[in-house]
């Protein structure tokens, strides 16, 4: 799988590289936010990677969604633990509200109680 013609891994070592040299010419960011700038973009691109595959979509939002609240904290966001459960919880909640819509089973519900085994 390749964005651009490039692997993910190439694009995010490039942006993780870009974000360094951003830093190093004037930009002022700790090597922490880097961090977190760096966890977002690979977070993002789980994102891309989940959609193209058809496979993990809701996993992959709810990691972006911890992502980014690891990086808004980091950029000074201050929320209490609990207040970060909350909205965590709410992401966790909203995707698997959307999943369940979008999950088929592999066998209809008819064929696997006529498989399954008389107690």
């Amino acid at each position: 799988m390749k964005f651009f013609g490039r692997e993910p891994a190439a694009l995010l070592a490039l942006f993780a590289i870009l974000v360094k040299l951003l830093a190093a010419f004037g930009l002022d960011v700790s090597t922490d936010v880097q961090a977190y700038i760096n966890a977002v973009a690979a977070a993002a691109m789980g994102i891309a990677i989940a959609v193209v595959a058809n496979d993990g979509l809701g996993a992959a939002i709810v990691g972006f969604a911890q992502a980014a609240l690891a990086l808004a904290l980091g950029l000074g966001l201050d929320w209490s633990a609990d207040q970060q459960a909350v909205v965590l919880t709410a992401v966790t909640i909203v995707v698997g509200m959307w999943d369940r819509t979008q999950v088929t089973a592999p066998v209809p519900a008819e064929a696997a109680k006529s498989a399954s085994p008389v107690a």
